[in-house]
């Protein structure tokens, strides 16, 4: 019975531990939100800082497979290229051993008053305030995590069962068998920390040899990999490759320190034993960083190479998708932070769009032709697409988000709406000359003139509304009043002047109804990008400020 015990005690122990880990990493993600998307806006053609961005972001959210997982999504949004993955994904392995080091500290007696943090932060999530609720989820995820070791722990607290375990291990003298060991039972819980922490307490604990567990760890390595592997399921082709661009730079680590440890696995534990004298799971811990930054370091100039075997390996799609969206993943759910940021680089692409369309109507509009017709109805089957797209991933994202967050989330459900009715505006601008074509009646040159004038205020109006959205710019929203007064003021008088063309003979009757509906067109276009502008003050766009 008491090695059964013990088992529900390692167990438990095991739960807790992972529940810790995971509201300790959705606490620092929710903390450190704005810090992180600027810290992923770092990535670029450095390998350094890409490599620094992957060691971070791994640091604060405690899991290299989180971070692997969320660099497939960027990869497969198109915001990431192959090779800043490659370095971002070598980052990865280094941030990781940061919680090695930290489980390994349950030896001390720190740990103990560690585990008092998941009370203070239990009392602290029923505090109103949003940053303290924060702070409180990452102080209970810490002291669950010290909790969860203090339950593993005791496990081995019986001789019984301390032996039980060794003998088993002791039995399994091929290494190659060590490292498929830890392989698997980390692709079966998916998290090599776990896999780590259970060692670091079966080191300290007797139960295991600690050169016997230098493989395991090496095996736990390779077993991460599965997380990408399945996250990179029906995603793009270079989504997959960074999956395999994971299991290599892995693979490659592990199977040159499998050949080392053989003949220098002694040593090395000798080493680490005249260092970290007694602490058998800090000898463990470092192990675990002696291998992952040398295997960065040793990798680091075959970047490239890594790429590049990715490639061959998986070849390119022979068909892609029609349409896909440019910056928006599910797999980046999983860190809402950066989730809303890509959400915005996905309402600016689409914004953009809008604009190239409402230009080639009144291109078309100018030459009174409709040579960009094609190319407008296919935009415009991408922005209601588009549109489709985010607002489905709104909709998952709205439960995830907190704070600032949910603010901008409602408010973006609002402004991809104007965004789709403004393209809605350029097809039906497209319409106008079609039917003015069919009919065979042209504006005269003062309509014209007229008309292009005010698509001139809103095409700058356009730039101005995009800018504050994209920069958050609150003090140019007063510009954005002064072109929707001047909006409105050419709708007024621009109709007022065509009245008198028509009364004087100077214009077709059937060529008002046109004119009219183009400046209407353009007047309505001009009060969605007012919308747009002001969502950043207000989750619905409306106007706030008395003209």
């Amino acid at each position: 019975m008491t090695i059964f015990y013990c088992i529900i005690a390692l167990l438990t122990g095991c739960g807790v531990f992972m529940v810790g880990m995971k509201l300790l990493s959705s606490g620092l993600e929710q903390s450190a939100g704005e810090g992180m998307k600027r810290l992923f806006k770092k990535v670029g053609p450095n390998p350094a800082v890409n490599i620094g961005v992957g060691a971070l972001f791994t640091a604060i959210c405690e899991s290299s497979a989180a971070t692997t997982v969320m660099t497939i999504g960027f990869v497969n949004a198109g915001a990431m290229t192959l090779l800043q993955a490659t370095y971002v994904i070598m980052g990865a392995n280094v941030g990781t051993t940061v919680t090695g080091v930290i489980v390994s500290l349950s030896a001390f007696d720190v740990a103990k008053y560690a585990s008092l943090l998941a009370f203070v932060g239990v009392i602290m999530t029923f505090f109103k305030i949003d940053r303290v609720k924060k702070i409180g989820q990452v102080l209970m995820g810490f002291g669950l995590v010290f909790v969860g070791m203090s339950l593993m722990k005791s496990a081995f607290n019986s001789d019984e069962v301390k032996q039980a375990f060794y003998d088993v291990f002791s039995s399994i003298s091929f290494p190659l068998l060590m490292v498929v060991i830890g392989a698997l039972f980390t692709a079966l819980i998916q998290s090599s920390t776990t896999t780590t922490g259970l060692l670091i307490i079966m080191v300290s604990g007797g139960a295991i040899e600690l050169k016997s567990a230098f493989f395991i760890v090496l095996g736990a390595n390779i077993g991460t990999c599965m997380t990408a592997f399945i996250a990179s399921a029906g995603t793009s082709t270079n989504a997959k490759r960074t999956a395999l661009i994971h299991l290599l730079f892995n693979f490659i680590g592990g199977l040159v320190f499998f050949c080392l440890l053989l003949f220098l696995g002694d040593w090395l534990a000798g080493i680490l034993a005249s260092i970290f004298v007694g602490q058998e799971g800090m000898q463990l811990a470092w192990f675990h960083v002696i291998f992952n930054v040398t295997t960065t370091l040793a990798l680091l100039p075959f970047g490239k190479g890594l790429a590049f075997i990715a490639t061959k390996l998986i070849r390119d799609k022979k068909k892609e998708k029609e349409h896909v969206v440019k910056y928006i993943d599910d797999r980046l759910l999983g860190t809402p932070p950066l989730a809303v940021a890509q959400v915005k680089k996905e309402i600016i692409y689409m914004a953009q769009l809008a604009r190239e369309n409402l230009q080639r109507a009144f291109d078309d509009l100018e030459n009174q032709n409709d040579n960009h017709a094609d190319e407008i109805l296919k935009t415009e089957e991408i922005i209601d697409f588009t549109n489709n797209e985010l607002t489905t991933y709104l909709i998952k994202l709205s439960p995830l988000v907190s704070g600032k967050d949910e603010r901008r989330v409602g408010s973006y459900f609002h402004v991809v709406n104007d965004i789709e009715r403004i393209g809605d505006h350029a097809e039906n601008f497209l319409d106008i000359n079609r039917e003015m074509k069919q009919k065979e009646v042209k504006f005269g040159d003062k309509a014209k003139a007229e008309v292009l004038e005010m698509y001139g205020v809103i095409r700058d109006m356009f730039d101005v509304a995009l800018g504050i959205f994209e920069n958050d710019d609150a003090k140019r929203l007063s510009e954005i009043n002064d072109f929707e007064d001047k909006s409105d003021d050419l709708k007024k008088a621009l109709t007022d002047a065509h009245i008198e063309r028509m009364s004087a003979g100077e214009c077709a009757p059937e060529v008002g109804a046109y004119f009219y509906s183009a400046v209407a067109g353009l007047e309505r276009v001009a009060d969605h990008l007012v919308n747009v502008a002001y969502s950043i003050d207000n989750p619905t766009g409306a106007q706030e400020v008395v003209k």
